[in-house]
């Protein structure tokens, strides 16, 4: 066979079909759920959690340099899915099931789809480890998705476990080695922001202290002016 990686070894067939395996002793609406989360579920749910990072990112008092650091996930991501391009040409490595026929596929149309690297597990955890430097808790929950990603992937029969292990290493070196540019570039960038009338976008309003209701109540409450009489110099006079 023509593919670097046809011949997968032990480990990374045993663990696809100990995995896999679970998919034939489960009911139907199981394997359709976990079909439905790993293609399109996960993906929605880091959706859900980076708007939750921006709306804190907003009112944090370094607001443009945590929205930096949200922008560049989606980057990295792209950036990942770019240099995944050529690293899935040169390994050229069918799916699974093409080479063995017998696991269990819950997905149609990956036929003529290359399998190394994962294109979820790389998407998923680049946004998890982007997160991670901005907002820990969150790029916790989201690493937490992104290794649920990993396992729905190969549950449903589309990628081996070095699939996975790869997108997972090819998102975090692209997250972590090129952050140091890209928040050279997108925090002047988000403080620029801040002047123009996109600034909601960055920084959060905040109300203001004390409206003008409140000054004409604080004014009732303060009691009259005592008027002080003249001073004996001038009474004199």
């Amino acid at each position: 066979m023509s593919t670097l990686l046809a011949d997968t070894g032990n480990p990374d067939l045993g663990l696809l079909r100990a995995i896999n395996g679970l998919a034939v002793s489960a009911p139907r609406w199981l394997d359709s759920a976990v079909s439905w989360i790993g293609e399109y579920g996960i993906l929605l749910g880091l959706a859900a959690v980076c708007l939750t990072a921006w709306l804190q990112a907003r009112r944090r008092p370094d607001a443009p340099v945590a929205v930096a650091g949200l922008l560049w996930a989606p980057l990295a991501v792209a950036i990942s899915e770019l240099a995944n391009l050529p690293i899935s040409a040169i390994v050229d490595r069918p799916r699974p099931f093409v080479d063995h026929p017998e696991l269990e596929v819950l997905v149609e149309g990956k036929e003529g789809t290359l399998s190394f690297v994962s294109d979820h597990s790389a998407m998923s955890m680049g946004i998890a480890v982007a997160l991670l430097l901005v907002n820990r808790r969150l790029g916790l929950v989201a690493g937490a998705l992104a290794l649920l990603q990993g396992f729905c992937r190969m549950y449903m029969g589309v990628h081996y476990p070095t699939d996975v292990i790869g997108g997972f290493a090819l998102a975090t070196a692209v997250v972590l080695l090129l952050a140091p540019l890209a928040m050279a570039v997108l925090v002047p960038f988000c403080h620029a922001l801040t002047r123009t009338a996109a600034a909601p976008l960055v920084v959060a309003r905040r109300p203001a202290r004390g409206g003008a209701g409140d000054g004409r109540s604080r004014r009732r409450r303060e009691p009259a002016a005592v008027e002080q009489p003249a001073p004996e110099s001038d009474l004199a006079a």
